[in-house]
């Protein structure tokens, strides 16, 4: 059998009452790195073959579990115990969020300082006073007041989560590049003043006086966007493929079909003339 992670809290369940459960927990606890299991009088033939199968993966978890049977034998060796529920107690304790919780099991964390532990009740009617007077607080996630009501593996799911993400680094966003790379301001300016110089000589950046403002705001899309080396080639693509259409914004023709494609239209070879008639104001 492993060592435990004495770092992380055990997951103590007080009379856990199917096998399906016990599994869907220690699935839960695996996901942020929770090994220790203690079960405290599980409902007699609960079933280990259903918990395994019901762990999808977290087997290891289950048949190292280890069996007490009061919730001072459980919580002997450890030092900073939170009884969940989400009833009030006629009690004065501490009542802490699930976040506060997992600070307070942080600040206690190291090799030397005693485990801590959480204790979750059976499925039906959670722990009972006698068991909670025995935790140094009580942990209540905040929920809808009209429906508060978790199972214990996302009771569980909850509690694990804000232990682990207290101490995670991953940065709240990130951009996958695979097989890309940003694109260098040298890039992007050459793009731009292609694009510039396009817009320019289809008439778009005016009149004259309007020109910087324009450009600059334009600028401004692209210098949003993070662009990739890849993006840029492809603008640029873009931008050649339409410089290569006629340059006179007067002919006839075109006027319709710009205007069609610019509502998604397709215009087929000789509609030309059907789309300028349906549309007084062609581009």
């Amino acid at each position: 059998m492993e060592r435990k992670n004495a770092l992380a809290p055990a997951i103590i369940l007080v009379g856990a009452q199917l096998g399906e459960n016990i599994g869907t927990v220690a699935r839960a606890m695996l996901n942020f790195g929770l090994t220790d299991l203690r079960l405290i009088t599980p409902r007699p033939g609960w079933q280990m073959e259903r918990a395994v199968k019901a762990s999808a993966g977290a087997e290891a978890l289950i048949e190292n579990h280890r069996l007490f049977d009061t919730v001072e034998a459980a919580t002997a060796d450890l030092g900073y115990v939170v009884a969940t529920t989400a009833r009030q107690r006629d009690m004065v304790k501490p009542v802490v969020t699930p976040a506060a919780m997992a600070t307070a099991m942080r600040a206690r964390q190291s090799e030397s300082h005693p485990q801590s532990g959480i204790l979750f009740g059976c499925e039906r009617t959670g722990l009972d006073n006698d068991d909670i007077s025995l935790a140094d607080a009580i942990c209540s996630v905040p929920l809808n007041p009209a429906f508060s009501s978790l199972n214990l593996a996302q009771a569980v799911l909850v509690m694990g989560y804000e232990w682990f993400q207290s101490a995670d680094v991953t940065p709240d966003e990130r951009l996958e590049l695979h097989d890309a790379r940003p694109a260098t301001r040298g890039e992007i300016n050459a793009m731009f003043a292609h694009m510039e110089a396009a817009l320019d000589a289809a008439g778009f950046l005016a009149p004259p006086e309007k020109k910087p403002a324009m450009a600059r705001n334009i600028r401004n899309i692209f210098n949003r966007a993070a662009l990739t080396e890849q993006d840029v080639q492809t603008l640029r693509g873009i931008i050649n493929a339409l410089l290569r259409w006629p340059r006179d914004a007067r002919d006839k023709a075109l006027k319709p079909r710009v205007a069609a494609i610019s509502r998604g239209l397709a215009d087929p070879e000789g509609q030309g003339e059907k789309a300028q008639e349906k549309d007084e104001n062609p581009v």
